[in-house]
């Protein structure tokens, strides 16, 4: 069932999005050669206490961290570790903010130091699929309509887009209806009504769209070794069209 939500259940999730957008950008200036992701993990475990908020993911079917931490080939849900990153890495760091019992969710991949002329293309391609995902999502629309920009521009440059992780509503639990792949047809899925509230995250590949899951039953890798990026937002359907909760 999609929970529909008020303008009021909306701007408190917008304050959740603010505190987490604000610690992206901290984030942003940490990112270098040499910083491991579990020291980024716990500034974000501080800053968000710091604010009065606290990392929604930690303790969720019992993944310990409050960010996951996604190097190079890893799509998604990355344990934070004690490696350095170093220079021609990428590194998605996630996170769900609660404040007050009202969640936002947010993705974003950064590069570090120097990288390769392929990976800063993904990224670029990446961020695109976000925002035209977005542009799509009008009350009317279908939720094929959001996937289908996603898909078309990231195929049409020459990626793959993950089908095993899915975008997701949100509210008061982290993963609420609707549930959607970020590939599809237009005019197809669940029609997007005033209220609505929900992750777009795609996540896009060099090589094989294709994963499989580590031994620790979390962190997500593609088939082929290939690089994988993602940037997520949280966003709210309404008349005056998509609002970005999450807005760096």
């Amino acid at each position: 069932m999609i929970i529909l939500k008020t303008a009021r259940e909306i701007s408190l999730m917008k304050e959740a999005g603010e505190i987490l957008a604000a610690c992206h950008r901290e984030i942003a200036s940490l990112i270098e050669p040499g910083i491991t992701t579990r020291e980024i993990d716990s500034f974000t475990e501080k800053f968000l206490k710091k604010h009065k908020a606290t990392p929604e993911q930690k303790g969720y079917r019992g993944f310990p961290f409050a960010t996951c931490a996604s190097v190079n080939d890893v799509i998604a849900h990355g344990f934070p570790n004690k490696k350095p990153l170093k220079n021609g890495d990428i590194v998605t760091i996630d996170m769900v903010v609660n404040l007050n019992g009202w969640l936002a969710d947010s993705a974003w991949t950064y590069a570090v130091g120097t990288i390769s002329t392929e990976a800063q293309r993904l990224l670029t391609v990446t961020r695109e699929c976000l925002d035209l995902g977005i542009e799509k999502a009008l009350a009317g629309n279908r939720i094929g309509d959001v996937a289908h920009a996603i898909q078309a521009h990231a195929e049409g440059a020459g990626f793959s887009v993950v089908r095993d992780l899915l975008g997701h509503g949100i509210g008061q639990s982290i993963h609420e209806d609707p549930t959607y792949m970020h590939v599809g047809k237009p005019g197809k899925g669940v029609r997007l009504k005033e209220g609505m509230v929900f992750t777009i995250e795609p996540m896009i590949n060099v090589g094989t769209y294709k994963m499989y899951v580590e031994d620790d039953e979390w962190t997500a890798r593609t088939l082929d070794g290939s690089l994988s990026a993602q940037y997520e937002h949280t966003v709210a359907i309404t008349k005056d069209g998509p609002l970005v909760l999450t807005q760096q």
